[in-house]
């Protein structure tokens, strides 16, 4: 192999660097996204749960009043059984009463357990307000100890870039756009390295892919400084795998 298949692994190498750089600065500033998407569900949990207090609230004001004025109701009942003039509209009369109070009683009831339930709604809303202000504190730790990082790793990544462009300059641009396309294709692994298998007649193959590599290509390889491809996977062929 000559100068540009060199060339080509050496730039396989900083460009695996480079990546793992990139992959550093991207999970440390997910880490923040991932905190910030904590507390934006616990709000809306809160909101729901506010929502909910409301609409229980309204529902048990609502029946209050029902009940309000079913006991105006009752009081007239009674009333009008001191006043009966027969047996027949007495009887009439303490029925509807006792109708009256038993939905009244029902009334009561459901009223009781509307006023449980927003016991407990508010009990979990303080709660969730709780783990809200954890999960800021949190937050803003998190931020903080992101911030610290990513300044380290675009620091890093620059000093890396340079290496990159500098090791680019050294390699034809035809050269350098095939690994530029390849390398997208396959999340920075341009370069690969031709495995040999053992056995009596040596056998070779993609250290991409695996696939079989025909003998006419390593020959190529070991005779020329042209730029091979591995007719499966188009990764560029190389004698020996980069050390990365």
């Amino acid at each position: 192999m000559g100068p540009i298949l060199h060339g080509l692994i050496k730039l396989q190498s900083v460009e695996n660097r480079l990546r793992a750089a990139k992959a550093k600065l991207a999970r440390c500033r997910r880490t923040v996204i991932l905190q910030e998407n904590q507390v934006r569900s616990l709000q809306n949990a809160l909101e729901t749960k506010k929502e909910e207090i409301l609409l229980t609230k309204v529902q048990c004001d609502r029946m209050e009043l029902e009940l309000k004025s079913r006991d105006e109701e009752i009081t007239k009942l009674r009333a009008a059984l001191n006043t009966a003039k027969t047996n027949k509209e007495y009887a009439a009369l303490l029925t509807q009463l006792n109708t009256s109070k038993a939905d009244n009683s029902k009334i009561e009831t459901q009223i009781l357990e509307l006023m449980k339930d927003t016991e407990a709604d508010e009990a979990e809303s303080k709660d969730i307000r709780q783990q809200i202000d954890e999960q800021k504190q949190t937050l803003e730790q998190t931020r903080t100890e992101s911030d610290a990082s990513a300044t380290k790793h675009e620091a890093e990544i620059e000093q890396i870039q340079t290496e990159w462009d500098r090791v680019a300059k050294t390699i034809p641009d035809d050269s350098l756009e095939i690994f530029r396309r390849v390398a997208e294709t396959y999340d920075g692994q341009a370069v690969v390295g031709v495995e040999q298998q053992e056995g009596r007649t040596p056998t070779y193959s993609c250290g991409g892919c695996f696939m079989n590599i025909a003998a006419e290509c390593v020959n190529l390889l070991m005779t020329k400084d042209d730029i091979i491809r591995c007719p499966n996977c188009t990764r560029i062929l190389v004698l020996s795998e980069p050390q990365v």
